[in-house]
């Protein structure tokens, strides 16, 4: 496995080779990351994973700062999981001037949900991933699920751009004991590590009053919103919506239930697709 922090440099070592399979991290790898990399490596393709951790989808007030840089311990795993190529530039190499031009979704997927408590971070996504998929020029690519709306948006950037990529979602990754497998899960003390299976329990609850009375989606919403403000958490959302576009569902429509909640100083995201 090659580790390579040049633009220049990853490009040379791709060659007129087939088309990769790209697996974007951020970093502080975990098992569903590597995951995402093993489903990369049965594709047949070469498999790059990048390392880099975007200021353009953090918030002044979030933590750009604190977020785990963990290069030596990923490359480890990565080479583990069969990883060909590791992607680790830093912020000159992908930003060596202000990045001035940059890529927004649709409000009606990237401003609600997710782009509502976090205004811009989907614009940070989509331009981060679209300056990677033109340095790495990828066949296929390879986003988790646990990140639902993100692989929506990017769905649909590589749809509207004609992007000959085919995007790949994987499934959400879980700890034995059911929480989904997070790079943040690392703030949870112990006692709030414990209490973050709350937060798929609601999801759980949502799915099964709603699966009983399908019009019942605003209310269980509610339910489990109070539930979690009960036990101390900062809720932002627990919605139910069509997984098509994260609209609201018409009829019978495969449908997922998201949630984001702080518990502490930890913001936890998750979802179950019914």
């Amino acid at each position: 496995m090659h580790v390579i922090h040049r633009i220049a440099e990853l490009r040379e070592a791709l060659g007129t080779g087939p088309r990769p399979a790209f697996v974007p991290t951020m970093g502080n790898l975990h098992e569903g990351h590597l995951a995402l990399v093993r489903q990369a490596r049965a594709s047949g393709r070469p498999v790059v994973a990048s390392i880099f951790v975007n200021r353009l989808q953090f918030a002044p007030h979030e933590d750009f700062d604190r977020y785990p840089r963990t290069l030596p311990r990923d490359s480890e795993l990565l080479a583990g999981a069969g990883c060909d190529f590791v992607f680790a530039p830093d912020e000159a190499e992908m930003y060596p001037a202000p990045q001035a031009y940059k890529v927004a979704p649709p409000a009606a997927l990237g401003d609600i949900l997710e782009g509502h408590f976090r205004p811009g971070f989907f614009t940070g996504v989509c331009t981060v991933v679209m300056k990677l998929f033109q340095i790495v020029q990828p066949g296929l690519a390879l986003f988790g699920k646990k990140d639902y709306q993100q692989l929506r948006v990017i769905e649909g950037m590589v749809r509207d751009f004609a992007m000959p990529i085919e995007v790949h979602g994987g499934e959400t990754v879980r700890a034995d004991d059911g929480l989904a497998l997070s790079s943040r899960n690392g703030y949870l003390s112990a006692s709030e590590r414990g209490e973050a299976l709350m937060l798929r329990r609601q999801l759980l609850a949502v799915v099964e009053a709603v699966r009983a009375d399908p019009g019942r989606s605003t209310a269980a919403e509610q339910a489990a919103m109070q539930a979690l403000q009960a036990q101390g958490w900062q809720p932002d959302y627990v919605a139910v919506r069509r997984r098509s576009d994260l609209l609201a569902p018409q009829g019978d429509e495969a449908r997922v239930v998201l949630a984001a909640a702080k518990l502490g100083h930890t913001r936890l995201i998750d979802n179950l697709e019914f």
